[in-house]
């Protein structure tokens, strides 16, 4: 890492943890669920947008999470899809059966 990238660290993360009405990159983590769900009071909310607009990493870590999100739910639309050849056996079978058990 060369000298501007390691000030310019040292600086946001300085901002983080000293800066008014700011969170660190751990405490913007717990409160990514109640963000997206719409649950975070107002506040928190103002908060978490703020760190957003500092932090790269953690709009990243965002749009990731988001990503993921959007995945998992495509992945059980078409319950009765095919699957690819190239999906092993085994761990599918696992998955079925925990998918067809009772709750």
């Amino acid at each position: 890492m060369n000298a501007w990238a390691s000030l310019r660290l040292t600086m946001k993360g300085l901002m983080l943890r000293r800066g008014p009405m700011m969170t660190t990159c751990a405490e913007f983590e717990t409160f990514v669920l109640d963000y997206l769900s719409g649950d975070l009071p107002r506040g928190n909310k103002r908060v978490f947008e703020l760190h957003l607009k500092i932090c790269r990493e953690c709009r990243e870590y965002l749009a990731n999470h988001k990503r993921a999100v959007t995945l998992g739910k495509a992945a059980f639309e078409e319950p009765a899809a095919a699957l690819p050849d190239e999906v092993p056996n085994d761990p599918v079978k696992a998955i079925l059966a925990a998918r067809s058990a009772p709750d």
